[in-house]
């Protein structure tokens, strides 16, 4: 499988990067990037082939991985068009659906994933959604692919991907968010920013790794660590008396309400 990536940012950098230490040679990886910064950093990197040509890196590709900005993905997959000889076209821009972009590039062999940041430690969480028209070899190509920087979750309608978009796709900021209001809270408590950063990194850190390696719901998790009048049930009190729950929830929706509406007006004829 030989793999072409348009853009050579952060994610593809993830993804490269993932690729290597799974095994995949630098040879079969090639990079589109216009920035020549970018692109000596990538060569020097992982030894991959890079280019500001498009026709030049697409040239030999099995599978083309778009990994461009959203607003710019139209522009691309027009130019691509009269390149694509049956590839298979990733698309990790987020809002772009998959029926304009086969309809831009000219190509039904479109799978859309949304990654997340923690892809850049290989410990992501992608989303994947196939057309159609994507073979089962195509299939396992996205999946190894994705596959290489964490987990992965094929969905069956295209519309779930604003759902994946708002849990697992904005969640690390979520997670980060929480992680600076429990800082906070320890140096108003008295520590250092130092210590309260520490307290707080190892235990997201060590309850989400008990979580990922119980069988048991985190609810149940939840109660074990609340005893009865104790100070766990007084903070768990507080935030349900303050609906911390049903906030996150609205949270979510509206960062899915939000994925749809970027689909709309990305992929509005123009």
């Amino acid at each position: 499988m030989n793999i072409c990536f348009i853009g050579g940012g952060n994610m593809a950098t993830a993804l490269i990067g993932g690729l290597v230490g799974k095994g995949f040679e630098a040879g079969q990886i090639g990079v589109v990037e216009i920035n020549p910064d970018n692109r000596t950093k990538l060569n020097a990197q992982f030894g991959v082939h890079t280019t500001d040509n498009l026709a030049e890196g697409v040239a030999g590709s099995d599978v083309v991985v778009l990994a461009v900005k959203p607003q710019q993905l139209r522009e691309v997959a027009q130019q691509l068009a009269a390149l694509l000889k049956g590839q298979l076209l990733i698309s990790i821009a987020a809002g772009i659906r998959a029926g304009d972009l086969a309809r831009w590039a000219g190509s039904q062999a479109v799978v859309r994933a949304m990654p997340n940041t923690p892809a850049l430690v290989q410990s992501g969480m992608t989303g994947l959604y196939a057309m159609p028209a994507v073979s089962a070899a195509q299939r396992d190509q996205a999946q190894d692919i994705l596959a290489a920087v964490g987990e992965t979750l094929w969905v069956q309608d295209e519309a779930m991907l604003d759902a994946v978009t708002a849990i697992s796709g904005s969640g690390p900021a979520y997670v980060f968010y929480f992680i600076e209001a429990l800082q906070k809270a320890g140096q108003e408590l008295g520590f250092s920013a130092d210590d309260a950063r520490r307290l707080s990194l190892a235990t997201f850190l060590g309850a989400s790794k008990l979580a990922a390696s119980s069988d048991e719901e985190p609810g149940v998790l939840r109660a074990r660590v609340t005893s009865k009048n104790g100070t766990t049930e007084r903070a768990l009190l507080s935030m349900s008396a303050n609906h911390v729950d049903e906030h996150i929830a609205l949270a979510a929706k509206a960062a899915a309400d939000r994925a749809k509406e970027m689909g709309d007006e990305l992929g509005a004829p123009q």
